[in-house]
């Protein structure tokens, strides 16, 4: 994100490996012969823009090297579990005596105090722990009942998104006082922030929330149904446009009924009406549906697989699909950044880096080092044998 945002962004890898998720595959980045690239999917949706330089922190060339780039930093960003980088003299503290302005986010499972700050953390755990899957799954009672963890890994995205928020006021923090300081961001802490209404709920009602599979707690109806053909959302907001999905449905007492004339009358008697929707959307196929009910000005829509998303023409007539030059592959599919600046748009400027691939390149520009230096450290093995 801040990449996209026009951040010059240096990821460090280790030599040889790099990040953990280089190897999350299958599937790979294929070259045009359609030859595995070894570039993993997972990995390519979250690097794009940065430059990728190899430095091995276990050896002191590596440590002086880090901490060199941080004197010429802006924002240092770590996932290291608590204290990981002070063994190498790259915490914080001793950052900080080097790079005053240094803006410092550290990114960890439990964050950096409390009983389980020590512990690993990952999105799936984050999931489970902070709440999200006790209200994701079926019902209990029906088929299929029991937690469910969300398609993607919502906690590591969001908290992605937070850090970005972050540095960003530190930066600007930093403008009216001249000096950086720490982010401590939590998975878990993201992951409760992230429950919204449900845990405003369960503070302000006293009351657990349960799993309801897709039904809203708080709006009705507010789900998928089933049609002629397969299924359906309905996304119904308020009492008016109610009255014009019943009209729609060619159900307009039900907007009278005053079980059912209020979002609040409508929540507490879903056990009735949502049988009754269900009974009427099975007559239509999901396209009729759509085009009546968007004629009406009914929030409604598909449940779309990934073909159909990016086959979807209000998703390609936004260029929601990139393709950018790749040093391997000649060209690699990407989705594009949702933010539309006027003044200031997203760019984008490379494609995901292959391992170590701006190594020399950054080094060069950063700390002003010679070919012979950069030379003599990769001899050293500080620096990984690939390296651009």
């Amino acid at each position: 994100m801040l990449a996209d945002l026009g951040a010059d962004v240096v990821k460090v890898e280790r030599p040889g490996a790099g990040d953990d998720t280089r190897s999350w595959g299958p599937p790979y980045l294929k070259d045009a012969s359609g030859r595995d690239t070894g570039e993993a999917a997972y990995f390519l949706c979250a690097n794009r823009n940065k430059r990728s330089i190899t430095i091995d922190m276990a050896l002191p060339e590596g440590q002086a090297l880090i901490r060199q780039l941080a004197q010429q930093a802006d924002v240092l960003l770590e996932n290291f579990k608590l204290d990981g980088l002070k063994h190498y003299g790259l915490d914080y503290e001793r950052l900080s005596v080097l790079n005053p302005r240094l803006v410092y986010c550290s990114i960890t499972g439990f964050g950096q105090t409390g009983p389980y700050a020590s512990r690993p953390g990952y999105d799936f755990l984050i999931q489970g722990m902070g709440g999200l899957m006790s209200v994701t799954g079926r019902a209990e009672g029906e088929e299929g009942a029991g937690p469910q963890k969300v398609g993607v890994a919502l906690t590591d995205i969001m908290t992605g998104l937070y850090a970005t928020i972050a540095v960003q006021a530190a930066l600007a923090e930093r403008e009216k006082s001249g000096r950086g300081q720490h982010i401590d961001l939590a998975l878990l802490d993201v992951q409760i922030a992230c429950l919204a209404n449900q845990a405003s709920n369960f503070l302000a009602g006293g009351v657990v929330p349960r799993r309801m599979g897709n039904a809203h707690p708080n709006i009705v109806p507010y789900q998928d149904f089933p049609t002629a053909d397969g299924d359906m959302i309905l996304a119904i907001g308020n009492d008016g446009q109610f009255a014009k999905f019943c009209a729609v449905a060619d159900h307009a007492e039900w907007a009278k009924d005053e079980r059912f004339a209020t979002n609040p009358q409508r929540v507490a008697n879903r056990a009735v009406l949502v049988p009754l929707l269900r009974q009427a959307t099975v007559l239509r196929t999901t396209r009729e549906w759509i085009a009546a009910l968007e004629d009406a000005g009914v929030p409604c829509g598909p449940i779309n697989r990934l073909d159909e998303v990016f086959a979807d023409p209000q998703v390609q007539a936004r260029g929601l699909r990139i393709e950018l030059p790749h040093e391997t592959a000649g060209s690699v599919p990407l989705v594009a950044n949702p933010i539309r600046l006027s003044g200031s748009p997203v760019t984008y400027r490379n494609a995901p880096p292959t391992l170590g691939q701006h190594t020399s390149e950054v080094l060069q520009q950063w700390l002003a080092l010679t070919p012979a230096e950069i030379d003599t450290l990769r001899a050293r093995r500080a620096l990984g044998p690939n390296c651009g």
